[in-house]
């Protein structure tokens, strides 16, 4: 399929549906450090439906080609919760998470991957001890959760490490190899709500196998994210939600003092959905660069930027090479580069590295009403790997534009808004049908990266509205807070202002609506078409949910407590989830909707979606629905992919374009 049918105007777009499924994806990012003194830059790389190991060995001779480590047969990617945390890479050796559950081990010179540990449960977030022996990783079966503790060389049985809470995550090493830190959770908590750090102290056994002799609550009460320890020891680095942003910490292992390094209002952590997650790293003990800075990312309103601070005099400096990138993630440090998965609203994900920012790096010019600084670093950023050939001009796409508008309730809301980008000449007259598009989570925030999936529409002639409804992530504590009892509401209420602001200012038809969205998006989906029939056109689910007593009943373990806080606790809140369940209304759909979903989907089962199918049946309603073989929660077969967004696009032809 070399282009696809205009559905407005008389341009065609040069984003296919084959586009979206053949577009690549990036997870983590990894390095080691050779005995020769060169680095390997290691990354976990989407193929079709699966995963692989990638790396590529970089010296001041030049770099070598990228070169795979493993195949499709492997399944890389653990299966903790929603997954992440695949990877640990040390001394020539990736260690990393299959599918199946068990570690496993491959060479950097090549080689068969080897497993472990034995293949029952789900392993991820493997972290190699400082002496190379060791591994803890994050492990689940059966709904318990904890660290084990297993050999490099699998030629033990696993034992456990750290037990006794109904989650963890991000497990650290000190660099002696005697502290460990780590991050847990209990139920009906979230990761983001309320976590506990962990500091515990280790010994060895006659074995030499290290346990944990005791262990300390360095905090408590708020969201932390990400212990990472200093190179010299003396500090564990942390982002803390206390003062109403995730700011940047140290704590002073001697002294026993936490230091706050970050006070902007703006984002220096993320909702921890998924192991493995990281958005800063300690700038190694080498030439000018000290072991008391580090590098961070920090998210503004969904746009990233790069910086480095010392954490002595909290000087902040921003890294100039990377502002062409409004989305920047998975920051990993070697002995002289850092790495980045790197993108913008029209450059694919790339995987890209760039010289370390010394101290004595020259700043350009100073920010006097922050009090930053602006610095470049010697050399440019190299780009090891695109997701996408990058084939499509840079003005046949659309660039979002932050926008805000006033709730309801009178209060703001956000989203990111993406004009059509057809060619400037072909854009024909009247307003353009806009496409409001609601974020998984609810407790997520879409963000000024590449979108496949909105460029989709956008090429088309579409408008396209990303909400970040009031309850994302990404605007403060306070602001996400609000989503506290009022999922089902306040989504829905943001969803519809946002379209009728754009259609006030007269950007977008007000007669051509249409709203998107998947897992707790596609529940927003259903429930606007349940509580304001007639205000779209029609209506798009992914994965959505209809009912939420068989949320509740039938969900994972890491989601099975969330609805207490979002929406209240059963069986007090039985009326809030009555009133609220799209399931229980379903008569009130009068607006055609395509639903799809994945037949193993385990976190928000498919008869959600087969519920409201037999409802929209019963009531004659214009709609599809599309079961996918062997696809779970987020759909990673290219043919799925494809066929889905070919299925779309004929369904809003035929209800939406055709149709006034």
């Amino acid at each position: 399929m070399t282009s696809s049918p205009t559905i407005y105007g008389t341009w065609q777009s040069p984003v296919t549906a084959r586009t979206l499924a053949d577009g690549g994806r990036f997870d983590e990012v990894a390095w080691d450090t050779n005995a020769d003194g060169s680095e390997t830059l290691v990354w976990v790389e989407k193929r079709g439906a699966g995963n692989i190991l990638v790396a590529q060995t970089l010296s001041p001779e030049g770099y070598d080609a990228p070169r795979d480590l493993t195949t499709a047969a492997d399944r890389v990617g653990g299966r903790v919760g929603y997954g992440g945390g695949d990877i640990a890479v040390q001394d020539g050796t990736v260690y990393f998470a299959g599918a199946n559950g068990r570690l496993y081990r491959v060479s950097l010179s090549g080689g068969r991957a080897r497993a472990i540990t034995p293949a029952f449960g789900a392993a991820a977030a493997p972290v190699v001890s400082p002496d190379g022996g060791w591994i803890v990783f994050v492990h689940s079966d059966e709904d318990v959760d904890g660290l084990a503790l297993v050999d490099v060389n699998g030629d033990h049985f696993p034992r456990k490490f750290a037990y006794g809470t109904d989650f963890v995550m991000q497990p650290a090493w000190h660099p002696a190899g005697t502290q460990f830190a780590y991050v847990t959770w209990n139920h009906p908590a979230m990761a983001w709500d309320e976590t506990t750090l962990w500091l515990a102290e280790v010994a060895r056994d006659a074995q030499g196998a290290p346990y944990i002799t005791s262990k300390t609550a360095l905090l408590s009460g708020s969201s932390v994210f990400q212990p990472t320890f200093s190179p010299d020891g003396r500090h564990l680095a942390y982002v803390n939600e206390s003062k109403g942003w995730w700011q940047l910490f140290v704590y002073d292992l001697l002294a026993g003092t936490h230091k706050a390094l970050t006070a902007a209002e703006a984002e220096h952590a993320l909702p921890a959905w998924i192991q493995g997650l990281r958005t800063f790293a300690w700038l190694p003990n080498a030439g000018s660069v000290s072991s008391g800075a580090l590098m961070f990312l920090r998210n503004t309103a969904g746009f990233s930027s790069a910086w480095r601070i010392d954490i002595k005099t909290r000087k902040e400096s921003q890294l100039l090479e990377l502002e062409a990138y409004t989305n920047l993630a998975q920051i990993a440090v070697a002995q002289t580069r850092v790495a980045l998965i790197a993108s913008s609203p029209t450059t694919p994900a790339r995987i890209i590295s760039l010289p370390l920012p010394a101290s004595d790096a020259p700043s350009i010019s100073s920010r006097t009403d922050t009090g930053t600084f602006l610095i470049r670093v010697p050399g440019m950023a190299t780009v090891h790997r695109r997701s996408l050939p990058e084939m499509i001009p840079v003005a046949r796409l659309a660039t979002p534009q932050p926008v805000a508008w006033a709730s309801e309730e009178g209060e703001p809301v956000y989203g990111l808004y993406y004009p059509p980008a057809p060619p400037s000449d072909a854009l024909p007259p009247g307003s353009p049908p806009l496409m409001v598009m609601v974020h998984g989570g609810p407790t997520s925030q879409t963000v000024a990266a590449y979108s496949a999936q909105t460029q989709f529409f956008a090429t088309r002639g579409y408008a396209v509205l990303w909400v970040n409804h009031r309850g994302s992530t990404g605007y403060g504590r306070a602001y996400r807070d609000k989503l506290r009892g009022a999922w089902g509401v306040i989504d829905v209420e943001d969803a519809a202002s946002g379209a009728t602001y754009l259609a006030e200012t007269g950007l977008v038809d007000p007669q051509k609506f249409v709203i998107m969205g998947g897992s707790a998006g596609g529940y927003s989906v259903l429930q606007s078409l349940v509580v304001k029939p007639g205000f779209y056109r029609a209506g798009v689910s992914l994965y959505g949910i209809s009912d939420q007593f068989a949320l509740v009943a039938e969900t994972h373990k890491f989601e099975a407590r969330y609805n207490d806080s979002i929406m209240g606790v059963l069986p007090d809140a039985a009326a809030i989830y009555r009133e609220r369940s799209p399931i229980f209304h379903a008569e009130l759909i009068r607006d055609p909707l395509i639903l799809f979903h994945g037949a193993d989907d385990n976190n928000v089962p498919p008869n959600q979606s087969e519920m409201i199918v037999a409802a929209l049946k019963r009531g004659g309603v214009p709609h599809e629905f599309h079961l996918f073989a062997g696809e779970g929660h987020g759909f990673r077969k290219p043919e799925t992919i494809e066929t889905m967004y070919r299925a779309i696009e004929a369904f809003l032809t035929k209800y939406v374009i055709y149709q006034g």
